[in-house]
């Protein structure tokens, strides 16, 4: 976002000029009918935070971190958006609860889940803030998100490692399976 300075014949005011950004989410799910809230989750994004450009082939995935008997469903999500990344954010949170997530603050770790939202790349902006960290700070440690994002943006450079999304995957040292599904 940026400001341009218009002048009028005795007047002068700035103009708020709403620039474009491509920002990357994952999709995850181990919980009920994964296609649908996915289908519903890219629907609800292109409606309250950006336009939906593209979407990754679906995986599925073996929980990461916890032990669950379902596997999850992962995609990743192209936006363009106007809005800032805090904005993003909490927008996807509020988009989650809608969908069926319920967090548990006394649980701790990961738990199966019904819908899971994460931005993984806002443009190449770096943010490190209590609440937002933008890349996602395991994105290079977890092969369920490496394999989407390389299979759409194999050339992208992550903007604090600076490897690019194929040498991520290449050096990942997750080695849990993730497939292909084929609709």
């Amino acid at each position: 976002m940026f400001f341009v300075q218009l002048r009028c014949e005795n007047c002068l005011f700035l103009q708020k000029i709403a620039t474009m950004e491509r920002c990357y989410i994952l999709f995850g799910s181990n919980m009920g009918d994964k296609d649908r809230l996915f289908v519903d989750a890219c629907v609800l994004i292109n409606n309250r935070c950006g336009r939906v450009m593209e979407v990754s082939p679906a995986y599925e995935s073996e929980p990461w971190g916890f032990k669950a008997d379902e596997w999850f469903l992962n995609r990743a999500i192209a936006v363009d958006t106007e809005i800032e990344p805090e904005e993003m954010m909490q927008r996807l949170l509020e988009i989650e609860t809608e969908l069926g997530r319920v967090r548990h603050p006394e649980q701790k770790g990961y738990e199966s889940r019904p819908i899971d939202l994460d931005i993984m790349y806002f443009g190449n902006r770096v943010i490190d803030t209590p609440t937002l960290q933008i890349p996602h700070p395991r994105l290079h440690l977890r092969r369920f998100a490496l394999v989407p994002l390389d299979k759409m943006i194999p050339d992208f450079v992550h903007p604090v490692l600076n490897l690019t999304q194929h040498e991520l995957l290449q050096d990942c040292p997750d080695h849990s399976e993730v497939k292909e599904r084929f609709i």
